[in-house]
C-alpha cells in the first residue's frame, strides 16, 4: 500500500469551529480526487480532543513531534499536507505555523497571510492603505461600551453585524433597526469575541478565484451570487437557497475591473495558493468584502465551479496545489 516512489500526502480536514462538517467534506473531495499513481492520501482527522489519520474506520493518533503516523508497525511521514480545514486552526494560519516549525511543506499560504486575511478587521486595514474600496465599518471588542446611536450614524441602516474571525456567515445578522441591534451583537459575540459592523452595499455580489497554477497566477471565472434569503447566508451558501451563476452576468468591461482588483489584492496581501475573494458591485465598482483561503472545494463549491470553466478538473486542482508546495 505504502511506496516510496509515491508522494505521501495528509488531507488535514475537521477543525475547532463551527465549520467542521463542511471541513470533512471539503477534504474527502480532496481525498477521493488525488491521483492514485502519483500520491497516497491519507484522511487526517484534526479535532481538539485528537489528531489521526482514518484508515477503513481505524483510527491511528497522530504523533505530533514529527507529524508522522504508525499504521500496523510502519512509520508513515508525510512529503506534504494538504491543507482543507476551513477556520480554526487551519485557515487561520495556527496549524501552518506548527508546520513551518517542523518543516512540513502544505498547499496555504505562510501562517502569518493565512491570518491576516482571516481576521476581517485586519485584512480590510490593508487593503483599504491601497485604495482598495470597501464598505463602511466599525470594530468592537467584546466589553466594549456600545453606542448604538453613534455606529448607526458611520454605518447607516441597514448594516450587516458579523463576528471577526468566523467563516461560512456563522453569527452574522442584516440589521434594520435599532431595536434589532443588541440582538445582532449578541449572536455575533457568541462566535467570536471580536465584531465587525459594516455598512450595507447594495449591488451584486460576486467571487472569485485567484490560485497559483502551473506557475502563474491565474484569476478564475467570476460566480454571481443571488439569494433567496435576505443575504448570502448559511443557508444560503450550504442548503440550496443560493443561486450561483457562473460566468457572472456582468459585462466585459465590469469583469475585466473585478479581475484586476482581486489579483490586486492577493498580491497586496502576499497570497500564495487558493484564495476566494468576495466583492459587490456598487454602480460598477468592487467594493472588497473579504477574503476565503481555504475555500470549499465540495464538487457544489464556488471555486471547483469556476475551476470547472476554466477546464480545470478538481484532480489537476489539487495536483497544482501539491506540486506547486512539493516546490515551494
Amino acid at each position: 500500500m505504502y511506496f516510496t516512489m509515491k508522494k505521501n500526502i495528509a488531507i488535514v480536514m475537521g477543525g475547532f469551529s463551527s465549520e467542521v462538517n463542511i471541513s470533512l467534506k471539503s477534504g474527502g473531495v480532496v481525498y477521493n480526487n488525488l491521483d492514485r499513481q502519483k500520491y497516497n492520501p491519507f484522511k487526517v482527522h484534526i479535532f481538539k480532543e485528537k489528531w489521526i489519520v482514518v484508515v477503513e474506520n481505524a483510527e491511528y493518533p497522530i504523533d505530533k513531534n514529527d507529524f508522522s503516523v504508525r499504521i500496523n508497525d510502519t512509520k508513515i511521514t508525510f512529503d506534504c499536507v494538504f491543507n482543507a480545514i476551513h477556520g480554526t486552526p487551519g485557515e487561520d494560519g495556527k496549524i501552518l505555523a506548527y508546520f513551518d516549525l517542523i518543516g512540513m511543506k502544505h498547499t496555504s499560504a505562510p501562517f502569518y497571510q493565512m491570518a491576516l486575511t482571516f481576521n476581517k478587521r485586519d485584512c480590510l486595514s490593508v487593503v483599504k492603505h491601497y485604495g482598495i474600496p470597501t464598505a463602511k465599518s466599525v470594530y468592537l471588542n467584546k466589553g466594549d461600551k456600545i453606542n448604538t446611536s453613534k455606529i448607526i450614524k458611520v454605518v447607516g441602516l441597514p448594516c450587516f453585524i458579523k463576528p471577526n474571525n468566523a467563516g461560512s456567515s456563522f453569527g452574522i445578522s442584516k440589521v434594520y433597526s435599532a431595536e434589532e441591534f443588541m440582538v445582532g451583537i449578541e449572536k455575533a459575540y457568541k462566535e467570536d469575541s471580536e465584531i465587525l459592523i459594516e455598512s450595507f452595499l447594495d449591488g451584486t455580489e460576486v467571487s472569485v478565484g485567484v490560485i497559483q497554477y502551473k506557475g502563474a497566477l491565474k484569476v478564475l471565472p467570476i460566480t454571481e451570487i443571488t439569494t433567496e434569503n435576505d443575504f448570502f447566508d448559511y443557508e444560503a451558501k450550504y442548503q440550496g437557497k443560493s443561486k450561483e451563476i457562473t460566468p457572472a452576468r456582468i459585462s466585459e468591461e465590469i469583469a475585466e475591473k473585478v479581475r484586476i482588483i482581486a489579483k490586486k489584492v492577493y498580491l497586496i496581501l502576499n497570497m500564495s495558493g487558493f484564495s476566494r475573494s468576495e466583492f459587490i458591485l456598487v454602480n460598477n465598482e468592487p467594493h472588497f468584502l473579504e477574503m476565503n483561503t481555504v475555500p470549499g472545494l465540495t464538487e457544489e463549491s464556488i471555486l471547483p465551479q469556476q475551476a470547472n470553466q476554466a477546464n480545470i478538473s478538481l484532480s489537476d486542482l489539487f495536483d497544482n496545489a501539491i506540486e506547486m508546495a512539493l516546490n515551494k
